[in-house]
């Protein structure tokens, strides 16, 4: 059901491999915990034969989790919906203090006033970071981009301004917090409901505010390595003599393919009036025929190009997703930027690796979410008090 793969009984039962009568009491197990609606009588095609099969729709009222992303321009906290449906949002614009208490404070109360407004049951709450995020600990080992200090434990100050302002579960109990990475958390989001499904190797590499990130989903399961910590792929380097990275190196992606880098190239000075990102969509949207852009995107184009070369050449996916500027500069040149991958990468020359654009908005909320709702979709009886 949240994956998209059941809307009728007769699918259900189909995916689950039990008779028609265990997933009737499966789907009415679900419609009394108030996750799903099932529709008895649902209208058939003009002419089909027989009586169509029982539909099976996410509860239009029901149960929802808080999801929370934190970036350097600010916020952005949502509450998404079972099937991965982002039902409110609100974004908060602020300097990210040194103290996480005083951005997580902020969002999560953005968070309890979209709950007051939706009078929906909220069963768990989930937040994104740009950072590796060390388990089982949840401390943020590198917010570079952030002010926070190095093993920042988001995780716990997370938990602490749930309790604090509230937030409660069916068991009357703050609800369970998760955090993870920003584009690890996007990738489980793309692998689930947008352009990811149905891949075994899904690589996504995204630049969203600032820096760069990666992410690897293997049989549907997100790679985060022995504690959390694998594909930080914004640290291979792309210009040996390039910029000084935060890492120590000098080069890497995250400084040589991010927006700053891509505004700097361009001979454009950032404003404070919008994001980064915003600034580079608007730039390539607008104003692609200046020599100006249209060189920094090419730029651009041949690191990311050369990064995602290497990549492929160790990881051998089967699909590369694309966020965030990287997305915006695919939409630009596609046909430019799949060349450099393939004319660099063994497995490219050799048949091509399918580069696509992320499909989801806002896949790192609906990431987040995904943490949230994996206790329910894991034993819902649990989740919901029995």
């Amino acid at each position: 059901m949240h994956t998209g793969r059941a809307a009728t009984r007769a699918l259900l039962t189909a995916e689950l491999g039990v008779t028609r009568a265990t997933a009737g009491a499966v789907a009415a197990e679900l419609e009394a915990l108030g996750l799903i609606r099932v529709d008895t009588r649902p209208s058939g095609p003009s002419g089909a034969q027989g009586r169509p099969s029982h539909r099976l729709d996410v509860a239009p009222q029901g149960p929802v989790v808080l999801a929370a992303q934190v970036h350097a321009d600010g916020f952005r906290a949502a509450l998404v919906g079972l099937g991965g449906e982002i039902v409110a949002t609100a974004p908060g614009s602020m300097t990210v203090p040194a103290d996480p208490a005083h951005v997580l404070g902020a969002v999560v109360e953005a968070g309890a006033g979209l709950l007051r407004g939706s009078g929906r049951i909220c069963l768990g709450a989930g937040l994104a970071v740009p950072s590796a995020v060390a388990e089982p600990e949840g401390t943020a080992l590198n917010p570079l981009h952030l002010a926070w200090p190095a093993g920042a434990p988001v995780r716990d100050v997370f938990a602490g301004q749930i309790a604090r302002v509230g937030i409660l579960g069916p068991d009357g109990e703050p609800v369970a917090s998760f955090v993870g990475n920003d584009v690890n958390v996007a990738a489980l989001a793309e692998h689930r409901h947008g352009a990811g499904r149905g891949a075994q190797d899904l690589l996504v590499v995204a630049s969203g505010h600032r820096g760069v990130g990666g992410a690897l989903v293997l049989d549907g399961r997100l790679h985060t390595g022995s504690s959390g910590l694998a594909l930080e792929v914004g640290h291979l380097t792309v210009q040996p003599d390039g910029r000084p990275c935060h890492c120590g190196s000098r080069g890497c992606l995250d400084v040589e393919a991010d927006p700053l880098a891509f505004l700097e190239a361009a001979g454009r000075v950032p404003g404070p009036e919008v994001s980064l990102l915003e600034q580079c969509r608007d730039l390539l949207r607008a104003e692609y025929g200046d020599p100006a852009v249209k060189a920094a995107a090419h730029t651009l184009i041949d690191r990311l190009g050369r990064g995602l070369a290497g990549m492929v050449n160790v990881l051998n996916p089967d699909r590369i997703l694309l966020g965030g500027l990287h997305r915006h500069l695919l939409d630009a040149d596609p046909e430019a930027l799949r060349a450099v991958v393939s004319d660099h990468s063994l497995w490219g020359r050799s048949g091509g690796v399918p580069v696509l654009a992320c499909a989801l908005d806002h896949n790192s909320l609906v990431g987040a979410a995904e943490l949230a709702w994996q206790p329910v979709l894991d034993d819902p009886l649990a989740a919901l008090g029995g």
